[in-house]
């Protein structure tokens, strides 16, 4: 069928298991023709189209309420509530989100870019509605990694013992981006191993309906049954949660599925439905992937895999960069350990975990466990770096304050994908990091503009006994041979330096070039400084700079609520000079996804916008 033509999903409930099969097998082709054009996250996706497709046929959205963690695994769930001829601008600068968003559709009751926060949520659902007297469905649908998160747990934890009817949808591929660790991913695949507790159920009961008073031995039978299944599924870890389980049930088999949903339909209580899928089911490269290269994914040749963006010879990811740096000085300091909450390949640690494993840790996801662990680490004499995006720092806050900088712990962070991200959207954006570390007494905070200035800020973390982040940009730079600098902590730098300057502009990151290049090119009356700390900053250029009058352009990506510009106004304040001060950042809005550059100049941070700002005021 021409799948640009769903309007929503009742038209599902009218196919046959012939049609539903085929139905299937056209939403992954389209899912990979189009994923080919615009990028995306494929693999996940490609995983849970049968499962998708179960679900809208089993319960009837938008009155019951289907939820995913995380929103990446929803676009079959998009394609089938009519939004297929909006796939084109699939994570385009005002196009559809590549996740769930309740102002994009009436079907997305849910929206999140981060695990393990959905079945809290649906718990709050499922009891809004018994409190309301209202009757509908609420079904999460949660990824095995997502689980090892302690927010899953905890809410499981209350899911037991409230037995509010609800369905959960426990995916299991083994996999988040890339492979899953810990011991709950070992107890995960004693229940992959059973046999279908559901299949034998519905034997069992077929086989007793269909005797003489057989209705009358269902109820009978229900503890030898219930016996039965405990020897099956080894008392799972949703028994210890005092939570039914149906499972395990192939989840690219459409009739297994819906006989699953059908028969937790049934409960009043919740309900684990156990589905086990292959990532990347119906393209063979994302189903050969293992380390997550084909989780979110560029433009790609749909005939061959081979991507259609590719970074030039001389250039390298940050990620690259800081990962590559890190390996040499774990060769030169055996103190140093590495630290993950599952994103090894995404922050670039393969070769990391590859050549110390006994110094490398994969905490799952759980960014919280990772600070606390690493404040355990650096309590005893070791030297812990923990790698993690931006936008997932700010879940583990209480441990950065109360473990790690409250004690002065030299704990290093490598804050990955920091300020603007592009397609990804509002929940990665990672713009907050300043504002929440600057408050917190003793943290340290840094970027570097060029891939050697990185490297050495690096190098000084390690060198430094207090908690110290560098952050660094999602993306490419080109890289430049690693010279050894010595750079004291809190010192900035004066790149340009004119006898005549109208104004000077304070900046930070990867944009320091790129300014000191048109003031160069252009012969632009400006200062340059690099502020290369933004905590702390450096006084004595900032004072020195303020006392000749002139006014400063502070320019950031970051939001500018707690950032470098309220530093700055707060030193001048401190000293009662009084200097024009304009701080270009992000107001206090969410950003939204598409293209760097777009959403730049949709905030008014191009760079054009710049100078346009300091000729009308300086």
């Amino acid at each position: 069928m021409d799948i640009k033509e769903i309007k929503d999903p009742s038209f599902i409930k009218k196919l046959n298991k012939k049609e539903l099969v085929e139905l299937a097998k056209d939403i992954r082709s389209f899912l990979i023709d189009s994923v080919s054009k615009t990028g995306g996250h494929l693999s996940s996706n490609l995983g849970v189209v049968e499962l998708t497709i179960a679900l809208h046929y089993c319960f009837d959205a938008p009155k019951d309420r289907i939820l995913f963690d995380v929103g990446h695994q929803s676009y079959v769930h998009k394609i089938l509530t009519g939004r297929a001829g909006s796939f084109d601008s699939l994570r385009q600068f005002g196009g559809i989100s590549g996740f769930q968003r309740r102002n994009e559709s009436e079907y997305d009751c849910f929206e999140a870019g981060h695990s393990s926060t959905a079945l809290s949520s649906a718990l709050g659902m499922a009891i809004a509605r018994d409190l309301n007297k209202d009757d509908y469905y609420v079904v999460p649908v949660v990824g095995d990694g997502a689980l090892s998160s302690g927010l899953s747990l905890e809410a499981l934890n209350q899911i037991g013992d409230l037995k509010s009817k609800m369905i959960i949808v426990f995916n299991d591929n083994n996999m988040s981006i890339s492979r899953n660790v810990g011991a709950l991913t070992k107890a995960f695949s004693s229940l992959r191993s059973a046999k279908s507790y559901v299949e034998l159920k519905d034997n069992v009961k077929d086989y007793l309906i269909t005797k003489k008073h057989g209705s009358e031995y269902i109820q009978t039978v229900k503890n030898l049954k219930n016996s039965i299944k405990s020897k099956i599924i080894k008392s799972g870890i949703f028994d210890e949660f005092n939570i039914d389980y149906l499972g395990p049930v192939d989840g690219h088999d459409i009739d297994a599925l819906i006989k699953a949903f059908n028969a937790a339909r049934e409960k009043d209580e919740p309900v684990v439905v156990h589905v086990i899928t292959k990532k990347g089911k119906g393209y063979k490269y994302s189903e050969e992937d293992t380390c997550g290269k084909w989780h979110g994914v560029g433009k790609f040749n749909v005939e061959n895999g081979e991507f259609l963006s590719r970074t030039p010879d001389n250039y390298k990811s940050y990620s690259r960069i800081v990962a590559d740096r890190l390996a040499v000085l774990m060769e030169e300091n055996q103190d140093i350990v590495a630290i993950t909450p599952a994103m090894i390949s995404g922050s670039a640690l393969n070769n990391v975990f590859a050549g110390y494993p006994e110094r490398s840790f994969d905490c799952g996801i759980a960014e919280d466990h990772a600070l606390a662990f690493a404040s355990g680490l650096a309590l005893n004499g070791k030297r812990p770096f923990v790698s993690v995006y931006s936008s997932f720092l700010q879940r583990a806050y209480d441990q950065l304050n109360h473990d790690i900088c409250r004690m002065d712990l030299p704990v290093v962070i490598g804050i990955d994908r920091a300020s603007i991200v592009g397609e990804d959207g509002s929940s990665h954006q990672g713009v907050f990091d300043i504002g929440f570390l600057r408050p917190l007494p003793h943290m340290i905070i840094c970027e570097g503009k060029d891939s050697c200035e990185i490297e050495n800020l690096l190098e000084l973390g390690f060198k430094t006994a207090s908690p110290y982040a560098l952050r660094y940009p999602r993306g490419s730079i080109e890289y430049k041979e690693f010279k050894r600098e010595e750079i004291k902590v809190g010192t900035w730098e004066k790149l340009v330096n004119n006898d005549n300057e109208k104004a000077v502009i304070i900046s930070y990151g990867n944009d320091v070039l790129k300014i000191r290049d048109d003031i160069l090119n252009n012969d632009l009356p400006y200062d340059l400084i690099n502020a290369r700390f933004i905590k702390p900053i450096d006084e004595q250029m900032l004072l020195e700079t303020a006392e000749r009058g002139r006014p400063l352009f502070v320019y950031t990506n970051d939001m500018i609520k707690g950032g470098l510009g309220d530093s700055i106004l707060e030193c001048l304040n401190a000293h009662h000079i009084t200097v024009p001060v304009y701080i270009l950042g992000i107001d206090d809005v969410y950003v939204r996804h598409g293209e760097v550059s777009l959403v730049k100049e949709s905030l008014n941070l191009d760079l054009k916008y710049l100078y346009k700002v300091i000729e009308e005021n300086a």
